[in-house]
This record gives C-alpha cells, sequence and structure tokens, in this order.
C-alpha cells in the first residue's frame, strides 16, 4: 500500500509539471490554430541557461523562474512580431514548419555554444526528501510541483480574472464575434503567443532540476507535450492538464511495477485507446467545417 501510495504521489508531482508545459503549447494551438514544434527547444534553451546561471551565482534553478518567465513572454511577443506573424494565416504546415526551423536553430545555437552533453543542475536539496509517513517526496520534484502550480494559477487568473484574458476567450471561441466587439485579432495573437512561450520559461528552469537535457533533448520533450494535448483535445488547458497527469501517473507507475522502458508505451497506448473512442481528445470539441467547393 505504501508503496503504491508512494508511486501515485510521484506521479502527481511529476504530472503537475507537465501540466506546465503543455498548457502553453494548447494555449496557442487554442487561439492561433498553430502547433508550436519549437515548444520543446525553448524549454531546452530556458534549461541551459538556468543551468549557466546556477553554475556561476548559485541561485536556486527552480527560483530563477522568477526572471525567465517574463523574459520569455519578451522573448515570445519578439518572435510573434518578427516571424510568426508573416505565417498567421496561412496553412497549418506552413507554421509548423516554420517553428520546426526555430527550433533547429535553437538546437544549432545550443551546440555551438555549450556543446551537445548532458547538463543537470543539481542544488543542494537535489538528493533530500520531505517524509510523510511511510511516502518519501523529493524536494526537487515539491519544489517544482509547486512553482508549476503557482504559474498555472497565476495563468488561470490572467485568462479568467481579467479584460485581457476574457478578450483571448472570446478570440479562441468566437473570432468574429470578438472582431465585431473591437477585439483586435493581432494583438490578441500576440499576447497568446507570448503567453504559451512564457510557460517555457518557467517550465525550463524547472526542467533543469529534474531531468538531464541536452540540445536535442528537445524532440524528446515535444513529442510528451504534443502527446499530452493530443489525448487531453487539442486547445483545451483543461484537457493539457489532465493529460499531463495521466502522463505523470503512467510513466511513475510502469516505472514501479514493470520497467522504465515501457513508460512511454504505455502512455501512447492510453492515447491510442482514447482517440478510438473519442477522435477530439478527452475534452476536446468537435468542429463542423462547411466547405464550399
Amino acid at each position: 500500500m505504501t508503496q503504491l501510495l508512494q508511486t501515485i504521489a510521484l506521479g502527481l508531482l511529476i504530472g503537475g509539471v507537465y501540466s506546465l508545459m503543455a498548457s502553453g503549447l494548447t494555449l496557442i494551438f487554442g487561439i492561433m490554430g498553430i502547433v508550436n514544434v519549437a515548444q520543446g527547444a525553448l524549454l531546452v534553451l530556458v534549461a541551459m541557461v538556468t543551468w549557466k546561471t546556477w553554475q556561476l551565482t548559485g541561485i536556486d534553478p527552480i527560483l530563477l523562474a522568477v526572471a525567465t518567465t517574463p523574459a520569455m513572454f519578451a522573448l515570445g511577443w519578439v518572435l510573434y512580431r518578427l516571424v510568426i506573424v508573416r505565417v498567421r494565416s496561412s496553412a497549418p504546415a506552413m507554421s509548423m514548419l516554420l517553428t520546426f526551423g526555430l527550433a533547429l536553430t535553437i538546437e544549432g545555437l545550443l551546440n555551438i555554444t555549450s556543446g551537445n552533453y548532458f547538463r543537470s543542475a543539481t542544488p543542494s536539496y537535489f538528493a533530500e526528501s520531505f517524509r510523510l509517513g511511510g511516502v518519501a517526496l523529493p524536494k526537487a520534484q515539491v519544489f517544482g510541483c509547486l512553482a508549476a502550480l503557482v504559474v498555472l494559477g497565476l495563468l488561470y487568473l490572467v485568462l479568467n480574472r481579467t479584460w485581457t484574458g476574457r478578450a483571448i476567450r472570446a478570440c479562441a471561441q468566437n473570432p468574429s464575434g470578438a472582431a465585431l466587439v473591437g477585439i483586435g485579432a493581432s494583438s490578441i495573437a500576440a499576447l497568446s503567443f507570448a503567453l504559451g512561450t512564457a510557460t517555457a520559461g518557467a517550465g525550463g528552469s524547472i526542467l533543469s532540476v529534474l531531468y538531464p537535457f541536452f540540445p536535442a533533448s528537445h524532440y524528446d520533450w515535444i513529442a510528451r507535450l504534443l502527446g499530452i494535448i493530443v489525448l487531453g483535445g487539442m486547445g483545451s488547458l483543461r484537457g493539457a492538464w489532465v493529460g499531463a497527469l495521466v502522463l505523470g501517473l503512467a510513466e511513475t507507475v510502469t516505472a514501479t511495477y514493470g520497467s522504465p522502458r515501457w513508460s512511454t508505451l504505455v502512455f501512447y497506448a492510453v492515447i491510442l485507446l482514447v482517440l478510438l473512442v473519442r477522435p477530439h481528445g478527452l475534452f476536446g470539441t468537435k468542429l463542423r467545417e462547411d466547405v464550399t467547393v
């Protein structure tokens, strides 16, 4: 029983971090219809910057999310205005190719400046745990999950308690109606892309502590994130959170009672089974598209 509780607790902690990483990706898709394939590379970029800053200054890597999150918000705004806006009204394939190009550019720059080998930040509490009865909760996972929940809480407040958030949700639900009441689609798209990129700021700082990383590891991360949002429903924040918890639990349960090598396979098997029943994901909405030839 203790082992089961330990497994579930670790799965929920990891799932909380995954939910933050996936929320930015699904937010961008929900507002703009763009699959930002560069999200994984942005996570690794922030992880590398966090690791380097920790090496030089000794500042706690997870605490550095206070600086990396607004910095990535600014970078997201610039990327949208200079690059993404050019394919905003193009076919989805064009935006995927463009963001994949961004991912390759980031990977190349990291290879040149930092080298292609694994790194991981190991603060003083890295090997320590909290004890709750017979359950051990690693401090790194606990602090990482708490940081993720704080950022997710702020994102929720922005989207649901501010005029800007209402404008973002209006554009996602009814772009034509939003335009009729004076909401500028271009400004909202830029803000949405910046918010989605900002989540990579906190997510990357947390990643630097919880997982070893190197420039090319962004392929693994974008595969995980895409799996999460497909399971939860493309464009659904609630779906991304649930999908992330499913992935976290699938990884820990499989690693505990089976083998870590099977954890990813089990998660994708769950996705396949769900999509057979609900092709649009757990919380996705099936949309009608009328096409005139």
